[in-house]
């Protein structure tokens, strides 16, 4: 296909993050929507007591330029880190941390329930997990179902099969926890607070051509897709493509 990246490195691999990092930083329609996505964290940070706030998952991200207080980490070792570890297992004392960051990351880790036991721990009293993720809307559903190569399985449960830090995933993994199974949540996890679940961003990403296709609309188009990029989740949840959840310990 010839709007199609060639990336010649394997999806685990360090150096395929390192390309999507290129990617995502030249491409104006996906640095726009990362843009917009940071933007919701930098909103948590009134809302949150002061201390450390670190980012799960940074991988290809530049939420550093947005945010330089806060620390971004990854599983893989790439030269952007702060730091380098599993969020199975964080590095942090108890009551720690301020807040965790989330893009696109969660629906990768292997067991849902040792996250947040471990995010339970290192977070401190009102700190707060904030994530974007993909949504098992109706519209959702049919891209990652049929035009995305990760798993994407609402009869899932909280773990995903052992592989690779992104070859592993169930996309529909966050609405298993925080929807399907929002009661099982709320009764094993009690010191946290399902705070929201906002459904948005139907087509951009996959306008903007993501991180494997090229951007094939004129830059200056932008708030034109963005504007009806908003309009319709306002119709509709069920016309999104992400979801933004935040999640606060009391």
């Amino acid at each position: 296909m010839p709007f199609k990246y060639n990336i010649p490195f394997d999806l685990d691999s360090p150096e395929r993050t390192i390309a999507h990092q290129k990617i995502i930083r030249e491409k104006y329609f996906l640095r726009k929507l990362y843009e917009e996505w940071y933007q919701v964290f930098t909103g948590v940070q009134p809302q949150v007591p002061a201390g450390k706030m670190i980012e799960l998952g940074s991988g290809g991200g530049f939420l550093k330029e947005i945010m330089p207080s806060v620390l971004c980490t990854d599983i893989l070792e790439l030269p952007t880190n702060d730091l380098t570890f599993s969020a199975l297992e964080m590095p942090f004392d108890d009551d720690e941390l301020s807040a965790i960051f989330m893009i696109d990351t969660f629906h990768h880790i292997p067991d849902s329930r040792l996250f947040l036991s471990e995010a339970k721990r290192v977070l401190k009293k009102e700190g707060m997990i904030v994530m974007i993720e993909p949504a098992n809307s109706c519209w959702g559903r049919f891209v990652y179902k049929n035009f995305h190569h990760e798993p994407f399985d609402p009869k899932g449960n909280w773990q995903i099969p052992p592989s690779g830090p992104l070859s592993g995933a169930n996309g529909a993994l966050p609405w298993i926890v925080f929807e399907r199974d929002s009661d099982k949540f709320k009764s094993d996890f009690p010191d946290f607070r399902l705070e929201e679940i906002n459904y948005h961003t139907p087509f951009m990403y996959l306008i903007s051509g993501g991180v494997s296709f090229k951007q094939v609309f004129p830059n200056f188009l932008y708030p034109v897709f963005r504007g009806i990029d908003k309009l319709l989740p306002a119709i509709s949840k069920q016309l999104s493509m992400f979801m933004t959840i935040k999640i606060r310990k009391l």
